[in-house]
């Protein structure tokens, strides 16, 4: 098969011909149709995670595609489903699996971390029982190419962790494709929706998504989402989403993932807020326990979603009232692939590979 593949940490990217995957006695090979390209796939590529171990190496954690093959443990899925996969994929027996908790699984593996991944024709994915989504007939894989990680975990973080109500305040600090997503997640829930971000197209994006106000942060800008451009002073944003939403925001969302950002997230949160982290802070925070308690503030983590709760999302989507098509801005080949990693958030929204296509 074709994939996109890299040696070294951080050095070029090649598509090259590459061995067919087969899966495993209790696993599937996915036909890829559309690979969702999130930033986690740049950190990977830099060398910044630690589950990748050898190289060469396939990056792409998020797919949609067409079951090919089964192995023979495997009993609710045959060649030709249309699927999708949690990025965290569980091993189904752990005591977080046996608890509903697949998302936190203590044996699990992500594609395009622990195993080579979906920029490629095709990927084998384990435990397929466990892990495989099925796609709603009418859903383009296109559209699907972000369920995997970017959308889900949006959906987790604000419907299930964040347990937004009609009428909240919400605050999501990052506009990348996991913040737009939770933009449009939140307002589509009833909240009225803060978008913070450094990059003015992806801004106008999240207004375009449901967001009711928007706040840029100065600094030197930086792709949507990214850690670029360190507000001065960072209290000074913070009073700014305070001021939008009359005393502070009910829910933050830091989708941005950085020291700063977590501060900022608490910091917009008015008395017994609630605050959810998407993505890993990078740094030491100095979060102020000190609010956390005078506030009786919650804080909280959300890691992805196991694929048993996917079936809430998918309905949602099939009826139209969530429209995960309307954040794809961009599809491009598995040609494209390694430019488009290399220029993560250089297009607001998110990319889709099709390598197929």
């Amino acid at each position: 098969m074709r994939a996109l593949v890299f040696d070294a940490f951080g050095q070029e990217l090649s598509v090259r011909e590459v061995p067919d995957p087969a899966p495993s006695l209790a696993g599937a090979v996915i036909k890829v149709e559309a690979a969702g390209l999130c930033r986690s796939d740049w950190y990977g590529w830099q060398g910044h995670d630690q589950d990748i171990r050898l190289l060469p190496h396939v990056p792409g954690h998020e797919l949609a595609g067409v079951v090919e093959a089964v192995g023979s443990q495997v009993s609710r899925w045959r060649p030709g489903d249309r699927v999708t996969v949690p990025f965290v994929c569980a091993c189904g027996t752990c005591g977080a699996c046996a608890a509903g908790e697949q998302q936190v699984c203590e044996r699990q593996t992500q594609p395009g971390f622990h195993h080579w991944g979906s920029f490629a024709e095709y990927a084998a994915i384990d435990h397929a029982d466990v892990n495989l989504v099925r796609l709603p007939t009418a859903m383009e894989f296109t559209a699907a190419g972000g369920l995997g990680c970017q959308f889900a975990t949006a959906f987790r973080a604000v419907v299930q962790v964040g347990a937004v109500r009609p009428g909240e305040w919400v605050v999501v600090y990052g506009c990348d494709g996991i913040g737009l997503s939770a933009v449009m997640i939140a307002a589509t829930a009833g909240a009225r929706v803060v978008a913070v971000d450094s990059g003015g197209e992806a801004l106008a994006l999240a207004e375009r998504l449901g967001a009711a106000a928007v706040h840029r942060m100065p600094g030197s800008g930086g792709a949507p989402g990214s850690t670029d451009g360190v507000p001065e002073p960072v209290d000074a944003v913070a009073a700014a989403v305070r001021d939008i939403t009359g005393g502070g925001a009910h829910l933050s969302i830091d989708a941005m993932g950085h020291a700063f950002s977590t501060e900022l997230g608490i910091g917009s949160l008015r008395r017994r807020g609630r605050h959810v982290q998407v993505r890993a802070a990078g740094g030491l925070t100095g979060l102020s326990m000190n609010r956390v308690l005078a506030y009786e503030l919650v804080v909280s983590g959300s890691h992805g979603m196991a694929a048993h709760a996917y079936p809430a999302m998918m309905d949602m989507a099939a009826a139209g009232i969530l429209r995960p098509d309307l954040l794809v801005t961009r599809t491009v080949g598995l040609d494209k692939a390694g430019l488009a990693l290399a220029e993560i958030g250089s297009v607001p929204g998110i990319t889709v590979i099709l390598p197929h296509g």
